[in-house]
């Protein structure tokens, strides 16, 4: 594509670098048969390094597609008849995938894990992360499935839920019996040449990647400076995310699925490209894209019609990383951008676009603005005092009660349990109830909390700690007398209720 090649690609890439906080971006296209890769700006900033494009990033949900395509190739495998799109899970599972709601546990299917359609929330703050005591693995995420609430019934609502890429993940070691790592390794990468794409930061260490390791980084708008940190091992989001991988060589795996190529059979293919579930079922909604048609969920893989064209994607965001693929298979053309910071995910989603816009040609006069659409995107129905007050709203208060907060710290202070969402400590920090939770998965988070009325009702500023941004939750604590006997938080958006965490004596 001649615009790749130009200098206006340079300067439209450099202008996203600067207007998103992202100091470095590589990217990829395959244009039919010919193949193109560029990179800007830097993979560190501290020490500085240019970014090149031997640079690894970590993909975090882009690389799904790689998840879907290991249970495709275990459904189209003869040695393993039992894996169909159709089987539920705990047949395959039986000892270690139970729902809460066990009217549910034998109802949910392979395919129902794999588009968001499971019933289950994320659940995200419940796992335990490498620095943990007892960390989380796959298997002991999949057994944790028993203790946490489900949102709706299978197959009734689109809900993005990483825990059962994980679950899925764990499912192909124990049909295949190898680590997913050797799995991926033996019946994708090496068979597709992709030499530079591990799973897990570590792996991609030992094989000598280290100074090839792109650093997170996230902007810090009121000191107007980045921080940065290095890549983290995640086993406990294996098969949600922690590919570690090159646009150059992730685009071997899009091009293999435009071609249909080595392990991407057509059976494979249509596997994990079948609509599934609608993302936006409303077609009115405001978050469609110009001229584009909603968005429906396959397996690692989202498709919608821009202009008459089918575009299959699926981008990615963790703390310091962002990402797209994308491929239209009319067209023969796909491409694969990554960046190190969290801004990177608008920016994959921008540039994206307008690739796509030139890829079919679309006069400049009819182009819509990306730039526009997606910052709309990102702007998010809720925030400050409008946040605070849906969290009133939440604890059953029109405002803030003006009743003096009476009970001493002390009676709040102690170990509370949840069987699904393990420990949690509450301390006094600076005069504050405080909670530390950076033994969870992602780097983890802090919790601060604020007297809101009836000395039992606060707000928690739940702090993430790498992307460093707050977020006010409801919080309410259960009294026997005046000494606190549980705590309620609500970590988990897509349920009514309150996590609850029983006080320990």
């Amino acid at each position: 594509m001649e615009f790749f090649e130009s200098d206006k690609l340079s300067e439209r890439v450099n202008e996203l670098l600067l207007s998103h906080h992202v100091p470095g971006v590589s990217l990829a296209i395959i244009d039919g048969g010919e193949i193109s890769s560029k990179c800007f700006g830097e993979a560190s900033i501290d020490p500085k390094s240019p970014c090149t494009p031997s640079t690894l990033f970590d993909i975090a949900s882009s690389s799904k597609s790689l998840t879907a395509a290991a249970v495709a190739i275990l459904v189209m495998d003869e040695e393993h008849p039992e894996v169909q799109w159709d089987t539920p899970v705990a047949k395959l599972l039986p000892d270690d995938f139970v729902l809460s709601d066990v009217r549910y546990t034998n109802e949910v299917t392979v395919e129902d894990i794999l588009s968001h359609r499971s019933g289950l929330p994320n659940h995200d703050d419940s796992y335990m992360g490498p620095t943990a005591m007892k960390a989380d693995t796959p298997k002991s995420v999949t057994r944790n499935l028993r203790n946490l609430a489900m949102a709706a019934p299978p197959r009734t609502k689109y809900i993005y839920c990483n825990m059962m890429y994980t679950v899925a993940s764990y499912l192909v070691e124990s049909i295949s019996g190898l680590s997913f790592s050797d799995f991926l390794s033996q019946r994708i990468f090496k068979p597709l040449g992709m030499t530079s794409t591990s799973l897990q930061p570590s792996q991609a260490i030992e094989k000598g990647f280290s100074n090839r390791m792109a650093a997170g980084h996230v902007w810090d708008d009121e000191a107007q400076k980045y921080r940065s940190f290095s890549a983290w091992d995640s086993p406990e989001c294996q098969g949600a995310g922690s590919i570690i991988t090159t646009a150059e060589d992730y685009l071997l795996w899009v091009k293999a699925l435009l071609n249909r190529e080595g392990p991407v059979t057509s059976e494979v293919y249509e596997g994990i490209v079948k609509m599934r579930m609608f993302i936006e079922p409303d077609p009115h909604a405001a978050s469609i894209a110009p001229m584009c048609s909603p968005t429906v969920c396959a397996s690692g893989l989202e498709i919608y019609w821009y202009r008459g064209s089918m575009v299959v994607t699926h981008d990615g965001s963790i703390a310091g990383f962002g990402s797209t693929q994308f491929f239209l298979p009319e067209q023969k053309f796909g491409g694969v951008i990554l960046g190190n910071a969290s801004g990177a995910w608008d920016l994959a989603a921008v540039l994206s676009r307008e690739l796509i816009d030139e890829a079919l040609q679309v006069p400049r006069s009819e182009r819509p603005q990306w730039s526009d659409h997606q910052a709309s995107l990102a702007e998010g129905p809720l925030d400050g005092e409008s946040d605070i007050n849906q969290v009133l709203e939440k604890l059953g208060l029109g405002q803030r009660n003006s009743e003096e907060h009476s009970l001493p710290l002390g009676a709040y202070t102690g170990t509370y349990t949840s069987r699904g969402y393990h420990e949690m400590v509450v301390t006094v920090k600076d005069g504050e109830l405080f909670v530390d939770a950076t033994d969870r998965t992602s780097g983890g988070f802090v919790v601060h909390f604020e007297h809101v009325g009836q000395q039992t009702k606060f707000i928690a500023r739940l702090t993430l700690m790498l992307e460093g941004n707050d977020d006010c939750i409801a919080a309410e604590f259960k009294l026997e007398g005046e000494r606190a006997v549980s705590m309620g938080l609500h970590l988990e958006a897509e349920l009514e209720e309150l996590i609850w965490f029983d006080k320990v004596k």
